[in-house]
């Protein structure tokens, strides 16, 4: 069979039987890898005559083997299982992580960016919510792989899960559960991961035969203030709803502390879903029901991703992994809602 592109860092592992970090590490750092092994690797390199490019290679040379993970916000509990993912694929290939927080600041993304420029760096791992501009003006892009969030018109490696999916399926659980007045506490709009959750909102919502309303979509930045902002700024407006489908989990936690105060029960008031499965999402009361993103698998993949760019000499393959809605306490039917107890208490 005749090839019609050279051989990746992906055909060496498997041909090898290794890891794509295994293989890396072969290459940049041989005496560190176990003799059979570093045999195995180097039959395979030398069957699939498999030459890193150029830039790789070069790139490679000017290494201290470090790749930055730029998260939007450090203190967001959602990054830590994927950060310690990410720590483990860049170990078993001889790299450091460096976790970088950008919070919504363009001076301190600025920063990060001149690291990889200044090759104190090697590649960035993006989980924030924008493109830096700082990034638009180059030409020739540094190693960059997108995890969890993306930008339209940009051809850079991506894994991530089916945010429209995941949220079409939330919201469609609380429509089977006799909710109609479904509020949506969405992130920041218009980025493209909270267009996508509003978009999985809005087609469950048209798929139950319900009309939008747009002012029972609330915007934040997916913190536990914004959740209980969202809230209160639906009540000011004097709102009726007896769910709520949260952008994250946070959001969520937020939400169930605001209808608290105005001495609201989840879920017997109030249902509520939110998105992630963070930590602390089945410790909260009630256990909140929420989208469940593999976050570990997410963390590997980014940083397998990253390996590839700096090892081989093809674009790795995007990666789409699946959610799990994960139903706990904090959802009720309709139908079991205290009677009257939301006129009598929403305005309190």
């Amino acid at each position: 069979m005749t090839r019609h592109s050279a051989p990746n860092i992906r055909e060496v592992a498997a041909m090898a039987g290794v890891s794509t970090a295994t293989v890396s590490r072969t290459l940049a750092e041989p005496n560190k890898v176990r003799e059979t092994t570093r045999e195995k690797v180097m039959k395979a390199v030398e069957a699939l005559n498999f030459v890193p490019n150029a830039q790789a290679r070069s790139f490679r040379q000017r290494s201290n083997r470090t790749v930055i993970l730029l998260v939007r916000d450090i203190a967001n509990p959602f990054y830590l299982e994927i950060y310690r993912a990410v720590e483990e694929e860049a170990s078993a290939a001889g790299y450091k992580v460096l976790m970088g927080d950008a919070r919504g600041d363009a001076t301190r993304v600025a920063n990060h960016i001149d690291m990889v420029r200044e090759r104190h760096a090697d590649g960035l791992i993006l989980m924030i919510g924008r493109y830096p501009e700082e990034l638009v003006e180059l030409k020739n892009l540094p190693p960059i792989v997108m995890a969890s969030e993306t930008f339209e018109g940009l051809d850079l490696p991506s894994v991530k899960v089916n945010n429209v999916a995941a949220a079409k399926g939330a919201v469609a659980h609380l429509i089977a559960q006799g909710h109609h007045a479904i509020v949506h506490l969405a992130g920041p709009l218009p980025e493209q991961l909270a267009s996508d959750r509003l978009a999985g909102y809005r087609t469950a919502l048209a798929e139950a035969g319900i009309s939008f309303d747009p002012s029972l979509v609330e915007a934040g930045d997916y913190s536990i203030e914004a959740g209980r902002q969202g809230i209160e700024a639906l009540f000011a407006r004097g709102k009726t709803f007896s769910a709520v489908f949260a952008s994250s989990d946070q959001m969520a936690i937020g939400a169930i502390a605001a209808l608290r105060s105005r001495g609201l029960s989840v879920p017997q008031d109030i249902s509520v879903i939110g998105f992630d499965d963070i930590l602390f999402a089945n410790a909260f009361e009630p256990p909140l029901s929420t989208v469940r993103q593999p976050r570990r698998e997410l963390g590997r993949h980014a940083m397998r991703m990253m390996i590839e760019l700096l090892s081989g000499n093809t674009r790795p393959a995007d990666v789409l992994l699946p959610t799990e809605l994960i139903l706990r306490g904090s959802v009720a039917s309709a139908s079991a809602r205290k009677a009257g107890s939301i006129a009598g208490k929403r305005d309190a």
